[in-house]
């Protein structure tokens, strides 16, 4: 893309945190559930992997691996590598690096010493109604009606996932589960801001070349804890093993998937495809650790799914937007 068309693709806000619409607002096509399907399954799954790691390295230490991995998948991308960033944008992706895997990816290995994988998986869920508040003040418009109800069924759903982690009990593992769920909300919240950021940027850069800057930026954030949680961890093939795909497919090629979805369909209708992921770390949590899970998280799961089918469609009237740079 020449430099011209760059600057052409620039939104007229010169405001840090700012996002745009997708190219597709009409409803989602097969490429677009693809994406979608293939984001849920490797994020799915990275919450058994995180599990695994933290058997014997501490939380930091898995974060730094599993970013370094997906750094390291990018940089063999020629594309990725090739394209130049302009020096306006540099500040933005480091705000991106920092809260969209930077700070996230920490929380989660913290939260997950005290939570079920499969809970995490599910209050991730929350990602889509996030993505809308945040969508809402940087565009400064609501959704529409249709988005609505689904986010708002959605949000139904996350409260009867959220509930059984709440203490009804003055007891220390309750607490704790408290705590680890609320870092998990604190991940999600920024995630939401970050798929609205992501957005332009896709357009402008493609969805490796951002990602493989933003991991690059992140690992400047996760590494100085990296470091120091290396005396605390203890080496083992099994831990070691789970940080490969880990890394390369949750970390690496799940978030060049993720930026390539929002730049299609929008930041909050995006991020739909994070409703999706508790299936699978429902599926794998029960198979692979032997988890139980409450039923009222249950129930919610199935809200938080009809509500991401019902955020799917295109409000009526909606344009198909203009083509994006590929991902």
């Amino acid at each position: 893309m020449a430099d011209s068309d760059l600057s052409a693709s620039r939104p007229a806000s010169t405001r840090l945190p700012s996002t745009t619409a997708g190219t597709n607002l009409g409803d989602f096509t097969v490429r677009d559930w693809l994406l979608l399907a293939a984001i849920a399954f490797i994020w799915g799954s990275s919450f058994v992997l995180i599990d695994i790691g933290l058997e014997s390295f501490e939380p930091a230490l898995v974060a730094w691996a599993r970013l370094t991995l997906g750094a390291l998948t990018l940089a063999c991308v020629p594309a990725a590598r090739r394209v130049r960033v302009e020096r306006g944008d540099m500040g933005r992706i480091a705000l991106l690096g920092t809260i969209w895997m930077g700070v996230p990816l920490l929380l989660f290995p913290f939260a997950q010493q005290w939570i079920d994988s499969s809970v995490a998986g599910m209050i991730n869920g929350a990602m889509g109604l996030t993505t809308a508040a945040w969508a809402a003040v940087l565009l400064r418009r609501l959704p529409g009606r249709r988005q609505t109800l689904g986010l708002l069924l959605g949000f139904a759903g996350i409260v009867a996932v959220f509930f059984p982690e709440v203490p009804v009990a003055e007891t220390t593992g309750s607490a704790r589960s408290a705590f680890g769920a609320a870092l998990v909300l604190i991940a999600v919240i920024l995630y939401g801001l970050s798929a609205n950021l992501a957005v332009p940027l896709q357009h402008r850069y493609g969805s490796p070349a951002l990602m493989l800057r933003v991991q690059l930026a992140a690992m400047i954030v996760v590494t100085p804890f990296g470091l120091l949680a290396l005396p605390g961890s203890r080496f083992s093939w099994t831990a070691a093993a789970a940080m490969v795909p880990l890394g390369m497919l949750s970390t690496g090629l799940g978030f060049v998937l993720m930026a390539t979805l929002v730049g299609r369909v929008g930041g909050p209708r995006g991020s739909i495809a994070i409703y999706f992921v508790p299936l699978v770390a429902i599926g794998l949590g029960i198979a692979a650790r032997g988890e139980s899970i409450h039923p009222a998280a249950i129930a919610g799961t199935a809200l938080v799914i009809l509500g991401a089918v019902i955020t799917s469609r295109g409000e009526r009237g909606a344009p198909t937007g203009t083509r994006s740079r590929g991902g």
